[in-house]
């Protein structure tokens, strides 16, 4: 059985640069590595409507919080079969979010920290209710707030499908949600977290370690 691990951070954080250069060293050192997305935008008809949503085509469903963590969270049921598939097949199934990010940003829009209410409820309704994998590990990648917006604006830039959403411009949500973040690496929140620097250089060896359990 392989390792379920999850790449978790802000908007414009690096997730998938990160992932792309983890699953390189990976591959080298001869494992084989399965990668998703969520949200599964195009793949599922739960994570279309959380597009819609944030780009305010689905009238007033953006400003309830429950709603929007509800279809992030049957977008994640859904996928549930062939990631324990995945997992059968391969060394790592390697995450860009997962069920720490409904945790996280929901609870940062209710002003909440990892200690309220909403956290608790989001474990309840996916790992409980909705019986999905549960993480062998989480990788947080942690950069100052500003610096994870400046590269959200450069990527809306430079491609074209790429347009920020209504999360990504709020500053105000990014600061809460990476104080949230902290919190649940800091209690090692549903599985094991490690906190990657994402301004500095990443050693991938020692990282490819940590995420096939080996360090």
């Amino acid at each position: 059985m392989g390792r379920l691990v999850v790449i978790e951070g802000l908007d414009g954080a690096g997730k998938r640069t990160l992932a792309d250069a983890l699953t390189a060293e990976l591959t080298r050192l001869g494992r084989t590595v399965a990668r998703r997305a969520f949200p599964r935008y195009g793949e599922d008809v739960h994570a279309d409507l959380v597009r819609d949503a944030l780009q305010g085509r689905l009238g007033d469903t953006v400003d309830s919080v429950y709603a929007m963590a509800v279809l992030y969270a049957l977008d994640r049921r859904g996928a549930a079969d062939s990631l324990r598939a995945d997992l059968a097949a391969h060394d790592v199934v390697l995450l860009d979010r997962y069920v720490a990010s409904n945790a996280a940003y929901c609870a940062a829009r209710l002003h909440q920290d990892a200690h309220g209410e909403f956290v608790g409820w989001a474990y309840d309704l996916e790992i409980r209710r909705f019986g999905l994998p549960v993480p062998d590990l989480h990788l947080l990648l942690q950069v100052p707030v500003e610096v994870a917006a400046a590269r959200a604006v450069h990527r809306e830039a430079v491609e074209a499908d790429r347009a920020r959403d209504s999360y990504e411009t709020d500053a105000g949500l990014q600061a809460r949600c990476a104080k949230v973040y902290q919190q649940l690496a800091a209690e090692h929140w549903l599985a094991d977290w490690h906190v990657v620097d994402g301004v500095t250089e990443v050693d991938f060896a020692r990282l490819a370690a940590r995420t096939l359990g080996s360090s």
